[in-house]
């Protein structure tokens, strides 16, 4: 995920936060949730300090996105002075410690983002993700099936895929393989989740079905490239089709000539 290398929490996660403030359109989206009997809110409810608040998450949003973790941080701690009860706030500086290789502190704001909301299914998933770089595998697991749990998160595939890629690192690779058909069942046009499903089958020695997922991603320019390549290559040789592996890495070595890839196709490294 080389399991996460399809996808990045930067993969290749998607959204870094839930609901931090995106500019769509030219709005603001605020990620206010009504309860039973109240209004929406809308921004002539909010106070000096939660305009105060959002205005700095939104920067600080900007900045970590750019690459500039300590400008974002400062943002995040005005933020968080403003209004200290904002959940968003301590997800994305959870994130940030997180980047910055301050585990302890990554690991509070991840946990007071939660205790603020405990169903935002999006800090689950990116505290799951971050537990997962730690091997820290049971807490990252659990915060992933917390995350695929809530009724209305939309993005079940992406915490699926991710607990499977996550499982794959773990060494359980028979749960991995379960995780990622799951997860392309519920989003069959996501490659990533197609190529590290067939990565998982080809190591449990399920070929047939590893062929099927790369001859999906290699008929289209658009999801081939070079790692799908040398994984179907390999697929092809264990299966005794040389000539299909050949091909393959004739193709291969053409578009991609500079890569890892093609250099292990041509030392003839199919289970290296």
């Amino acid at each position: 995920m080389k399991g996460a290398r399809s996808i990045g929490l930067a993969a290749g996660m998607g959204r870094t936060v839930a609901c931090l403030l995106l500019i769509t359109a030219g709005l603001l989206s605020a990620c206010t949730t009504p309860t039973a009997g109240t209004d929406l809110r809308t921004a002539s409810d909010m106070t000096e300090a939660d305009r105060r608040a959002r205005l700095r998450l939104e920067l600080a949003s900007g900045y970590f996105s750019r690459g500039q973790p300590e400008t974002a941080l400062d943002e995040v701690k005005q933020a968080i002075a403003a209004r200290p009860d904002i959940a968003e706030a301590y997800a994305l500086r959870g994130l940030i410690y997180a980047s910055l290789n301050k585990p302890a502190l990554a690991d509070e704001s991840f946990q007071r983002a939660l205790q603020l909301e405990p169903a935002n299914a999006d800090t689950l998933h990116n505290y799951g993700w971050y537990l997962c770089q730690l091997q820290r595998w049971d807490e990252a697991f659990a915060r992933f099936d917390a995350a695929i749990a809530q009724p209305q998160y939309r993005d079940a595939a992406r915490s699926l895929l991710a607990k499977g890629l996550c499982e794959a690192r773990a060494g359980r690779v028979a749960a991995a393989e379960r995780t990622l058909t799951r997860s392309y069942e519920m989003d069959p046009t996501n490659p990533g989740t197609a190529f590290n499903l067939a990565e998982v089958l080809f190591g449990l020695g399920e070929l047939e079905r590893a062929r099927f997922y790369l001859r999906r991603l290699n008929e289209q320019p658009a999801t081939s490239n070079a790692q799908t390549l040398w994984l179907a290559a390999r697929v092809e040789h264990r299966l005794g089709n040389i000539v299909g592996a050949r091909t393959l890495g004739d193709e291969l070595r053409r578009r991609f000539p500079q890569s890892a890839e093609a250099l292990r196709f041509e030392q003839g490294r199919f289970d290296g």
